[in-house]
């Protein structure tokens, strides 16, 4: 707690920020009724009720108590200083040490009148310790950044004996694993994990184990960051597969086979949807963590799409019957391009269902169906059934054979509106895919009403967002056409923020080439046209390709050239 004696010699905060025009006397009447409740200090009820930020606050607090104000971000601390204090000390009294220098430690804290934590640190580490001020924010921050998520959790469980500090995974009885995967450690960093996922915004945690290390990376925006761990998290990897095969209700016994499974879970207030996938390596079974939310389920204004291509898209899903394929590889957003069309079609008067794998998102007044290969409901199987139920409009997860394909044409012909997906790397590609898996060309011609390409694209981060000089080698990549329409436009760049986590990027959105089957695309499929042949028809006739749709993005300043070169191939049109 402060030292009343100190505080009575400085000017009270409270009227220092007054004075200085951060809050207002009804403000601070209001934070010291609040903080009489409680009974913390005045700064952290400030910022809890929203008045102040602690970027706000800490300035003046340093001021006020003459301590030197740290701005923990700016800073590089040597690993050798962090060995210096246990993890379980800096979480439980939220410090972060700084720098080592003439036995005098110096630690950033949020509160530097706390005497009795003062102490502590110098009778555990038997030095001195010069305290500086640090916003309670930055320092959690900074104990992730240099211990790693969950390390107290992790250090407490090294410091307990345990037979997997020296069994290896395959060795452990499953009995055994299910009591250590049970254990409230573990638990609790599994979680820790999670929610770290949730807060960065990842969309996939990947736990890999390697021959000298457990590899924990969160896939952001489409790339894969590497969490911060502690080393000791590998002598645990056993139990934190179990844990999450114990929520998922998979089989811990099974270590020589892949799962897939699903768990839905509450973590700090937000309803989660994990699908998990594990699969055997060499070294003890790595794992795929998806994580779906409810607020992903986008509408089709949410999606990026230009005007002229949302309304060419809502002519589509309006007609009555024919396929709409969304092509892409793996992770380009076409099941969630196809659930915001079925989401804007969905009304009483139609039914609707679909066949997917595996179901990501449960859609109110839709009939969803999941595949189940063990038990013989393929996607083929799926669609027989579905038709004796009175659908108007249906949509399968995937094109991905000749007799899925098959009946998905045929549905088509039969009066019904279908989506669908087929994994290649343009919409003329779509065409060729179907040739391939042997559908005959008029069957396509007359069913099909467009091939919908797409990736995503990054988004510059708006807090850091500065203008720059565009690389001549990138405009050479992007093509002629997109270097003669380069002159006099401003191009933008993220220089990397706190609010990005330093990538530049913050968000993505969607671009997006529409082929539509007309006549003279139609005449090209039967004569079994190569796709390039029926991508340079379709320029011709006014289609936008994928790197024509990013440069748009660009000229709009939401996106950069080499995040558009990036997602997009070359294009090979004249």
């Amino acid at each position: 707690m402060p030292d009343d004696n100190l505080l009575r010699k400085r000017p009270l905060l409270g009227r220092m920020l007054i004075d200085k025009g951060l809050i207002t006397p009804a403000q601070l009447d209001a934070a010291i009724a609040e903080q009489k409740k409680i009974g913390e200090f005045i700064g952290t009820t400030l910022v809890k009720m929203n008045f102040l930020t602690e970027e706000q606050i800490f300035p003046v607090l340093s001021e006020q108590l003459e301590i030197e104000y740290a701005k923990l971000k700016k800073i590089q601390i040597d690993p050798q200083t962090i060995e210096l204090v246990p993890a379980k000390f800096a979480c439980h009294y939220k410090l972060i040490p700084i720098k080592k220098e003439n036995n005098i430690l110096t630690v950033a804290v949020s509160d530097p009148m706390n005497i009795q934590m003062l102490d502590d640190l110098r009778l555990l580490l038997k030095v001195e310790v010069n305290p500086v001020l640090a916003g309670q924010k930055d320092i959690l921050e900074a104990i992730r950044k240099y211990y790693g998520v969950g390390a107290e959790t992790i250090e407490k469980m090294v410091s307990e004996p345990s037979p997997l500090q020296e069994l290896k995974a395959f060795k452990i009885a499953a009995e055994d694993l299910e009591s250590l995967a049970e254990d409230a450690s573990i638990i609790k960093f599994v979680n820790q994990i999670i929610l770290q996922a949730v807060q960065d915004r990842a969309t996939d945690i990947h736990i890999e184990p390697f021959e000298e290390q457990l590899r924990i990376r969160y896939r952001i925006d489409g790339i894969l960051y590497d969490a911060s761990v502690p080393a000791n998290i590998k002598y645990f990897h056993s139990p934190i597969v179990s844990r999450l095969k114990i929520m998922a209700n998979l089989d811990i016994a099974e270590r020589r086979l892949p799962q897939d499974g699903r768990m839905l879970v509450r973590l700090a207030g937000k309803d989660l949807d994990l699908r998990i996938s594990i699969l055997p390596t060499p070294y003890g079974e790595t794992v795929d963590i998806r994580i779906l939310l409810p607020s992903m389920l986008f509408s089709l204004e949410d999606l990026g799409l230009s005007k002229s291509d949302r309304e060419i898209l809502e002519t589509l899903i309006a007609r009555p019957h024919g396929i709409i394929f969304v092509t892409g590889p793996t992770g380009s957003g076409k099941t969630t391009t196809l659930y915001a069309c079925l989401n804007k079609i969905n009304d009483a008067k139609k039914k609707i269902i679909t066949i997917e794998d595996p179901i990501e998102y449960q859609i109110k007044g839709i009939t969803q169906i999941q595949v189940q290969p063990k038990v013989g409901l393929s996607f083929a199987q799926g669609l027989r059934s579905m038709l004796r139920h009175d659908p108007d409009i249906m949509m399968v997860g995937e094109v991905r054979d000749r007799e899925t394909a098959d009946i998905t044409i045929r549905v088509a012909l039969t009066g019904h509106l279908v989506f669908s997906t087929v994994h290649t790397n343009d919409a003329a590609g779509g065409v060729a895919r179907l040739l391939d898996i042997g559908i005959e060309p008029y069957l396509i011609a007359s069913s099909v009403e467009c091939f919908i390409a797409q990736r995503l694209v990054r988004l510059i981060c708006p807090k850091c967002k500065h203008q720059v000089e565009l690389r001549k080698e990138l405009l050479r990549q992007l093509g002629s056409e997109q270097q003669e329409d380069s002159s006099g436009m401003k191009f933008f760049e993220g220089k990397g923020c706190e609010y990005c986590k330093f990538t530049g990027y913050r968000g993505r959105t969607g671009i997006y080439e529409f082929l539509l089957v007309n006549e003279d695309i139609r005449e090209l499929i039967l004569k079994r046209t190569s796709a390039s042949q029926i991508k340079k028809a379709a320029v011709s006739g006014g289609m936008r390709t994928l790197r024509q749709d990013g440069w748009e993005r660009v000229k709009m300043g939401l996106t950069t050239p080499q995040e558009v070169v990036r997602v997009t191939q070359l294009e090979e049109v004249s």
